[in-house]
């Protein structure tokens, strides 16, 4: 390889390098005090969680997985942060606030789900409490 093919490599590895370490680098992803103690307006019954299932299903699978591992197909094409686990004990120890208002505001590769009404938010997010023992 010649000189210059040298230093490009070099260059473009150095790049990819930097960039994954400032892309898991991300502060940790806190939802604001007042999004925090939002408590959860939709009563945690069969059909809460099943219209839950079925939005997860439909938005969040792809990335999220089937079972809410964060290892949906698209996760390993996705940069850091990756897809969180929503039956990890980290999830689990978020209230229903956080979640809701990481549902709804997104963050990296996730987007923002606020054109979903609330109800359907907070169907996710007692779908997501349901997946955790």
């Amino acid at each position: 390889m010649r000189t210059g093919a040298k230093c490009v490599v070099a260059v473009a590895a150095a790049l990819f390098v930097a960039g994954a370490a400032m892309a898991s680098a991300q502060p940790e992803w806190k939802a604001p005090a007042d999004a925090k103690a939002m408590k959860n307006p939709s009563p945690k019954d069969p059909k809460s969680i099943a219209e839950g299932k079925k939005l997860a299903e439909t938005n969040c699978a792809t990335c999220h997985g089937p079972e809410g591992k964060g290892n949906g197909p698209a996760a390993a094409a996705l940069p850091p942060p990756k897809p969180a686990d929503w039956t990890s004990a980290k999830v689990k120890t978020e209230s229903d606030g956080d979640i809701f208002w990481k549902i709804s505001n997104g963050r990296g590769a996730m987007p923002p789900w606020k054109h979903l009404p609330d109800k359907d938010r907070w169907a996710l997010v007692n779908y997501i409490r349901s997946l955790q023992k």
